[in-house]
C-alpha cells in the first residue's frame, strides 16, 4: 500500500507540473500575438481569449476548459502592474489592486501600439487522487490553483 500510495503521489504531481506549463506557454503565445499586433484589442473579448487559450490546453484539460479564467489588463506603467494581485479567501480567487478587492473580477481590457498589459491565467485544476486533495487542493471542490502571468509592453504597430 505504501508503494502504490507513492506511485499515485508522483504521477499526480507531475500530470498538475505538465498540465501547469503547457498553461504557461499558452499563455505566452496569446501574449506574443497581443504584443506584436496579430489580435488587436478591438478583436479581444473575454471569450475569444478563453478560446485562444482553452485550445491549446486540450491535451490537458476537458473541453471548453471548465475552471479557467482569464484577466487582461492595460496599465500606464509596470509599477502599476505590479500592484495587482491575487488571494485566495475561502476557497475562491480574488483579483486585488493595492490590496483592495478588484471591483472588475476578470477583465478583459488590453491596450492599443506601445501600451502596457498583463495578461494572468487561472485554471481550477481538480485534483484526482483522493488522498492527494487533503494535501494538494486550496480552492473549493478539491481543486488546485494553475496559475500563468505574463507582462508586457506593446510593439508601435498598426492599429
Amino acid at each position: 500500500i505504501p508503494f502504490a500510495l507513492l506511485v499515485f503521489a508522483i504521477l499526480e504531481s507531475c500530470i498538475s507540473f505538465a498540465s501547469q506549463e503547457v498553461m504557461a506557454n499558452a499563455a505566452d503565445d496569446v501574449a506574443r500575438k497581443l504584443r506584436t499586433g496579430q489580435i488587436k484589442a478591438a478583436e479581444i473579448n473575454k471569450g475569444k481569449l478563453q478560446q485562444l487559450i482553452c485550445d491549446q490546453l486540450a491535451i490537458m484539460v476537458t473541453k471548453n476548459c471548465p475552471g479557467l479564467e482569464v484577466d487582461l489588463r492595460s496599465y500606464g506603467t509596470f509599477a502599476e502592474a505590479a500592484k495587482a494581485r491575487f488571494t485566495i479567501t475561502n476557497g475562491e480567487i480574488v483579483l486585488t489592486r493595492n490590496g483592495v478587492k478588484d471591483p472588475k473580477q476578470f477583465a478583459v481590457e488590453p491596450g492599443g501600439a506601445g501600451s502596457k498589459n498583463m495578461l494572468r491565467v487561472f485554471y481550477k485544476w481538480p485534483v484526482m487522487t483522493d488522498f492527494m486533495a487533503k494535501s494538494m487542493a486550496n480552492l473549493n471542490g478539491g481543486a488546485t490553483l494553475h496559475f500563468a502571468s505574463v507582462t508586457w509592453q506593446n510593439e508601435p504597430f498598426d492599429e
